[in-house]
């Protein structure tokens, strides 16, 4: 990866927001993650990331990030040659954080996404970028037929940002095509998503939610067999994550939790088996 300046043209500003809250956490004595990668992206991007300073947003997208990560990092303690598709993928780098030597990566993402990460990234025989829409069906057939199960899908800050329908066939297609496999992701119930225009991360850009999901149990509605392992919201942070994480953090947790409130508890982080 060489750094430069590179300017962002019609590259959708919300996958920045992750990147720099990666960069900003990295910086801390005691971080939530480390993430030297996402401070040199930052460098090399020609955009004004001090927008976002302050925007408690930003250690949002990075706890929300933290269990991705472990939910990775424990697919592939059970599967160490299994398959990773990041749906999205943004500027995220999971790969460079998880990866295990051995296990077959994709990273999707919109054409002028992809562009963008060919700056810093390039393809290797395990990871593989691919240029397309999440409800293209195309991009499915090639990631089954240049890898092999099991699969584990990460869609990070995505599916919320696509209108129902399109969320619907996202389900059904990986479902079709990777019968078995996992799905991370996260929904933004009425709470979190009546939220989105008050002056947070998200009412600095354009990018708005479309599909509210109140209920990730829905998803089984949708697609009988579909089974919900995990599901939570920042306030109740799987044990094993929120024991680790920085005791500020843990005392901001804590908090949240008691008093409840709709924004925080209407988002949730879920893992999903799909039939």
């Amino acid at each position: 990866m060489t750094e430069r300046d590179v300017r962002l043209g019609t590259i959708q500003e919300t996958l920045l927001i992750p990147l720099y809250g990666r960069a900003v956490e990295n910086r801390k004595q005691e971080a939530v993650l480390r993430d030297s990668v996402a401070e040199r992206l930052v460098a090399a991007i020609d955009y004004d990331f001090a927008r976002f300073d302050g925007l408690p947003m930003l250690l949002g997208t990075v706890l929300r990030t933290s269990l991705f990560d472990r939910w990775v990092a424990d697919f592939l303690a059970e599967h160490p040659a299994g398959t990773v598709v990041e749906i999205g993928a943004g500027l995220n780098t999971r790969y460079e954080r998880a990866d295990n030597g051995r296990a077959r990566w994709f990273d999707l993402d919109l054409p002028d996404v992809i562009e963008l990460r060919r700056d810093f990234f390039t393809d290797t025989p395990r990871r593989t970028m691919i240029a397309a829409s999440v409800t293209d069906e195309a991009w499915a057939d090639t990631v089954a037929a240049h890898s092999g199960g099991p699969y584990l899908f990460t869609a990070e800050a995505v599916l919320p940002y696509l209108h129902e329908m399109d969320v619907r066939n996202v389900i059904g297609l990986l479902a079709d095509h990777f019968p078995g496999s996992l799905l991370a992701l996260d929904t933004s119930g009425p709470g979190h998503f009546d939220t989105q225009d008050q002056p947070d991360a998200l009412g600095k850009v354009d990018a708005r939610m479309q599909w509210s999901c109140a209920d990730p149990l829905q998803l089984a509605e949708w697609r009988p067999g579909v089974e919900v392992l995990a599901s939570c919201t920042f306030s109740s942070l799987p044990a094993p994550m929120y024991d680790e994480l920085p005791a500020p953090v843990q005392e901001m947790l804590s908090g949240l939790a008691t008093q409840r409130l709709p924004q925080v508890e209407d988002y949730r982080l879920n893992l999903l088996r799909l039939p």
